[in-house]
């Protein structure tokens, strides 16, 4: 088969690391063709989704005491092409977050492409209406306690209660922005400002989990 993947600049992947390089490294084991093109070089041609795609050979990741390394140069790029991406047979759409307008774009071109000819992962509605943080409030009852505000005084008087918490942005990913916070922080009224775009955009915060230094597992 052949399978493109939206992603963000390669060179800047973590091959150790990124679940994208995973998948990639994954189908061309099963012999299957990767191609790799980034949102910037998704077009509209004749009402069909095009991409300027290019053809990636992969060096696989090996686990050395317990750890995934790679080599320094762990792939190879193709010259790039332009093609229709109904020439594939699944295109992944594994842009980072935050969703922007761009983003938001792309998801409308990928949702030009014939379901009948190619698969979409994910479904570009899909993408469009499950932020990665609001989601999960769907699983309120294994999540810790949670409040979603812009406003500071719901946020501190959650943090009083709690006496520590973690604030996080809710178009991040990998980390981003994610904050400690204490109601005794000299900072706090500058951080959730700050955080919230002086009251313009709401985040996350939850009660903070000590056994979180052990690590995550994500199901």
């Amino acid at each position: 088969m052949k399978l493109a993947f939206i992603i963000d600049p390669i060179a800047n992947l973590n091959p150790g690391h990124d679940s994208t390089v995973a998948i990639m490294e994954a189908a061309q084991n099963l012999g299957h063709e990767v191609w790799i093109t980034e949102v910037h070089q998704l077009s509209v041609i004749d009402g069909k989704a095009w991409a300027v795609l290019s053809q990636v050979q992969l060096t696989s990741v090996t686990l050395q005491e317990g750890k995934w390394v790679s080599v320094s140069q762990w792939y190879e790029v193709s010259p790039e092409k332009l093609r229709c991406l109904e020439d594939m047979d699944a295109v992944w759409m594994r842009k980072d977050p935050p969703v922007t307008i761009r983003y938001l774009y792309a998801t409308y071109i990928l949702e030009l492409i014939d379901p009948t000819h190619t698969l979409v992962i994910n479904s570009p509605q899909g993408l469009r209406e499950a932020n990665e943080k609001m989601y999960t409030l769907q699983f309120y009852s294994v999540m810790p306690e949670t409040v979603v505000s812009l406003d500071k005084k719901v946020i501190r008087q959650f943090v009083e209660e709690k006496q520590q918490a973690v604030l996080k942005p809710l178009g991040g990913k990998a980390g981003e922005g994610i904050l400690f916070l204490e109601p005794g922080d000299r900072n706090f009224n500058s951080i959730i400002e700050v955080s919230t775009y002086h009251g313009q955009e709401p985040v996350m915060v939850q009660r903070f989990l000590p056994e979180a230094k052990n690590g995550d597992k994500r199901i």
